[in-house]
């Protein structure tokens, strides 16, 4: 009977010590970390409003286009953007005033400095779309927070929000203010 006491204590000490090594080796372990890079990229929605005036269907979709280089923090997309809705604005012959104002975005590689320049181009194209809508919808859409919370506007071709103010820090940092219809 003591053989058997001694052969269960051998055999329970050398389970416990074997399962305290292998607790041991996974503890020691270090997880691999991968590091994946993703870049937050924001794709302009289907313009579904028509205008009178097809020189204004133009600078929506050229202003759509700058919005989305501004939510999507791309300083050289939004110049380029800026430069073809100067081109837009131009050919409605737009004020000398507002094509000053997108001549900074196109100057600038100041992302931040381009998005103040944006608040100017959203009051400009407002103004040339409003009654001039023949049918869809513009949904004008407004940030609280933008520009140290003395809040911003933005004008967009849907009802998602989709910030250009705050890029991928606030994406959905707004709220729809209104609707030219």
């Amino acid at each position: 009977m003591k053989t058997f006491k001694y052969v269960l204590i051998l055999t329970l000490a050398i389970v416990l010590f074997s399962c305290a090594d292998d607790k041991k080796k996974t503890d020691s372990i270090e997880p691999e970390v991968k590091t994946v890079e993703t870049k937050f990229e924001h794709k302009a929605g289907d313009i579904n409003a028509s205008f009178k005036d097809d020189k204004l269907t133009s600078i929506f979709a050229e202003y759509v286009v700058l919005k989305t280089a501004l939510i999507n923090t791309d300083a050289t997309a939004a110049s380029k953007a800026a430069s073809d809705l100067m081109t837009a604005f131009a050919n409605q012959g737009v004020s000398e005033s507002a094509m000053t104002i997108v001549q900074k975005i196109v100057d600038s590689d100041d992302i931040e400095a381009q998005r103040s320049a944006f608040v100017g181009v959203t009051n400009a194209v407002e103004g040339m779309l409003k009654d001039a809508l023949d049918s869809g919808k513009v949904y004008k859409q407004y940030c609280p927070m933008a520009f140290k919370n003395t809040g911003a506007y933005w004008l967009s071709e849907s009802k998602e929000i989709a910030n250009p103010y705050f890029g991928d820090k606030m994406y959905r940092c707004g709220r729809i203010d209104s609707i030219i219809e």
